[in-house]
């Protein structure tokens, strides 16, 4: 029974991560039709500039947490620049182009903030500090640290909120109305361009968010570790519905808890030959599983009829 609590514990703290990215590629998706590859590595500079801001502060002697938020701050900022610009110049250009240009443009602008992050950062494995010391919670016989318990407040207290960001504010209300209409949208006032800016600037702020709690509870940062987190909060996003904000929710917290149950017994289950290390074929099971049984995702795809 403890490793079962145990496995539920790291379930929901890596399908929160999951969540807070998959809510950046839905985000982009349910508004312009676009998947947005770069976004992973939006998360892997979040966490490269935590690590950095840590390194520069940490001789000043001040409390871990602080450290932690101060990270954290400087990293929404630079990655919601860095989204803002992508966003200006490589996909406004490309709006009404055919499809697969602007998803051509997003794996290119991938691939050159990996490579602009391994001449900055250079290419090495960087070990990113405990900040939130202390004992082990236990609960029923599984543990949980401070970081996690951080992970998983953090998460929820984001989640609600762009829930009402979305539900209950005019940006929200603007950001529906660009989904259905971009057209009817801008003759009713709404400006589409800073409507989509604005969304992909959101969606940046969450992938820091998850980047520097990834790095925070894995302790250690480099210049490809958005790859995985990034292909995964992609299935986590078709897992639940591309374009359902709450399907991305579903898809990623889902999707951790498997990736977890299968890591804990797939050597149990395969009687010794596979182990724990392959638990990344889950994620890419499941993707295949709804991509043949239902396309549209657990809570189905929300994606607006453009007239």
């Amino acid at each position: 029974m403890d490793t079962f609590i145990q496995q539920i514990i790291n379930g929901l703290v890596l399908g929160s991560v999951y969540a807070l990215v998959a809510l950046g590629y839905t985000m982009v998706y349910g508004i312009i039709n676009l998947i947005n590859f770069a976004h992973a590595e939006v998360l892997m500079v979040g966490a490269l500039t935590s690590w950095t801001v840590v390194g520069v502060l940490e001789s000043a002697g001040l409390p871990g947490w602080l450290l932690l938020l101060i990270s954290l701050i400087c990293a929404v900022i630079v990655c919601c620049a860095l989204n803002y610009v992508i966003e200006k110049l490589a996909y406004r250009p490309l709006r009404n182009a055919p499809r697969m240009a602007p998803l051509i443009t997003a794996m290119g602008t991938s691939l050159l903030l990996q490579t602009l992050a391994m001449i900055i950062w250079k290419p090495s494995y960087k070990s990113f500090p405990i900040l939130l010391p202390g004992e082990p919670h236990n609960i029923g016989g599984a543990v949980i640290n401070n970081v996690q318990i951080v992970i998983l407040v953090v998460t929820a207290v984001a989640l609600g909120g762009l829930m009402y960001l979305v539900n209950r504010t005019k940006l929200g209300r603007a950001m529906r109305a660009t989904a259905e209409n971009p057209r009817v949208a801008g003759l009713m006032g709404v400006r589409p361009d800073h409507v989509i800016s604005a969304t992909f600037i959101i969606g940046a702020a969450l992938a820091a968010l998850a980047g520097v709690m990834y790095a925070a509870n894995y302790g250690s940062v480099h210049h490809s570790m958005g790859f995985l987190p990034g292909l995964k909060a992609f299935t986590a996003a078709v897992f639940g519905g591309i374009g359902n904000l709450a399907g991305a929710v579903v898809g990623g917290v889902l999707l951790g808890l498997i990736e977890s149950f299968g890591a804990g017994y797939i050597g149990a289950l395969t009687r010794g030959v596979l182990g724990s290390n392959y638990q990344d074929i889950f994620a890419f099971i499941v993707l295949i599983l709804v991509l043949t049984l239902r396309p549209q995702g657990l809570l189905g795809e929300r994606v607006a009829d453009r007239a």
